[in-house]
């Protein structure tokens, strides 16, 4: 696999992360606003996706960075 496509494939579940995370806190407010309780489930899944979305967006500038030779230092 090259690293282009490694690349679009990280960003591409990147989007899809950011994507249910913001289905999941439209879906928690929609269950707070209704009296459920269920929403805390719904908050815990955005808590999740969003950890996801921050680690491939992670991923992404990493090896974008190593592709242009230049890694930042740890």
């Amino acid at each position: 696999m090259s690293a282009q496509s490694k690349t679009d494939s990280a960003r591409r579940l990147a989007l899809y992360a950011l994507a249910v995370c913001a289905l999941a806190i439209a879906a928690a407010v929609v269950s707070f606003v209704k009296g459920n309780w269920v929403g805390v489930v719904w908050v815990l899944l955005a808590g999740v996706t969003s950890n996801l979305w921050w680690l491939y967006v992670r991923k992404v500038r990493t090896e974008r960075a190593a592709a242009q030779g230049n890694l930042p230092p740890r």
